[in-house]
């Protein structure tokens, strides 16, 4: 018995040495959803352009192939052209899973390690734990809303930690900016 509480702390010990946080990338089903919309509404712009050209009906819907191919008909086929080109790029950055990695806040080092998936590179970055002076909440409200934690670094601009795009509720935000302050020793700000 007393073996396993003696392994119980010692992982505890290194728990409170190192904290890793998981940052989530482009993989989500609104990306997906984005992404199969636009290429659907792509094909379809291609097809109309297609039937108008050729006279014939490839779409099931409406009747493209009555539309006069010079000012109609080439319209929708660069709307379609378009279309592709935008879900190329939707379906890149979700086949890269861009945007995610992990930070990890290391005191036995005293660094931490912020790493994030780029659409052609890795990018790596390490900074001492001694330049960090304060944890930023910050929360932005209305037509572009933001919820975010970012650190203050000595000689940097602030340094965004969550993922893009992700609302988290305003409780686990609060919860997560504490722990990492606590964590670091020092300030929270934002409140």
């Amino acid at each position: 018995m007393t073996d396993e509480l003696q392994q119980r702390s010692e992982s505890a010990q290194l728990g409170q040495m190192q904290l890793e946080q998981r940052v989530l990338g482009s993989r989500k089903s609104s990306n997906y959803l984005i992404g199969a919309m636009i290429s659907i509404g792509g094909i379809g712009f291609l097809l109309a352009s297609i039937s108008s050209y050729f006279g014939q009906d490839f779409l099931p819907l409406g009747h493209p192939g009555s539309f006069i191919f010079v000012p109609q008909g080439l319209i929708m086929g660069l709307y379609g052209i378009a279309a592709f080109l935008l879900a190329l790029y939707q379906w890149a950055l979700v086949w890269v899973d861009f945007g995610a990695g992990k930070n990890l806040f290391d005191k036995d080092s005293g660094k931490l390690s912020v790493s994030r998936r780029a659409l052609f590179k890795r990018i790596d970055l390490e900074i001492p734990l001694k330049d960090v002076k304060a944890v930023k909440i910050e929360v932005r409200e209305g037509f572009n809303p933001r919820r975010r934690i970012s650190l203050r670094v000595k000689g940097r601009k602030d340094m965004p930690l969550t993922s893009v795009g992700q609302l988290q509720p305003l409780e686990e935000l609060e919860k997560e900016g504490a722990e990492l302050a606590r964590f670091l020793g020092v300030n929270l700000e934002g409140m």
